[in-house]
């Protein structure tokens, strides 16, 4: 009798630690797969930077350096290694961001430009991507949450620690987007 009693509680030990485990598998990958939802949109917006770049040449000659920032963070964030982290791609991406709104401030400058369908199409893809970007940041981070709390909880944290789960870091903002803008109308 005592010998069913132990083989059952170890019946059940093994069910609940398969069932901890698989859940903290399926928190996992969708942390994975929200972060490969920023990949896609990051690839989105680098595959619009050259159409951008080259439109803005056509009427804008003397801005070289601010296209050869762009320029360059695109190249970087492409170079990046395939195993580079969340944190690194997102902070390649941020110096891109940063980039490409020094682009569109320079182009208010050339009323020409502005008013150019192709830039204005452009434009609108940008925005509209650069959009779907922050939503797939916030749906990388709300799937880090649900990890991380899965991954912290007793006794998830046990299975957690035998399988070498550990908490992911969330995406931040840069430093300089925490700061409140200045608004003068003088």
């Amino acid at each position: 009798m005592f010998m069913y009693i132990l083989l059952g509680l170890i019946v059940l030990v093994a069910l609940f630690w398969v069932g901890v485990y698989n859940n903290l598998i399926k928190a996992r990958n969708g942390v994975e797969g929200s972060f490969s939802q920023i990949d896609v949109q990051l690839q989105r917006r680098n595959d619009l930077i050259p159409n951008l770049v080259e439109t803005v040449k056509g009427y804008a000659k003397h801005e070289s350096e601010t296209l050869e920032k762009v320029t360059q963070a695109r190249q970087q964030l492409i170079n990046l290694p395939s195993d580079a982290s969340p944190e690194m791609i997102n902070n390649k991406s941020n110096e891109l961001t940063s980039a490409l709104s020094r682009l569109l401030v320079v182009s208010e400058q050339y009323p020409d430009l502005k008013a150019n369908s192709n830039f204005q199409e452009l434009q609108r893809t940008l925005e509209d991507t650069e959009n779907k970007i922050a939503v797939s940041r916030q749906l990388y981070n709300s799937s880090v949450q649900t990890f991380n709390e899965k991954v912290q909880v007793f006794p998830n944290n046990f299975v957690a620690g035998v399988h070498g789960f550990n908490e992911k870091a969330y995406l931040e903002a840069p430093e300089a987007a925490r700061q409140a803008p200045q608004v003068s109308f003088n």
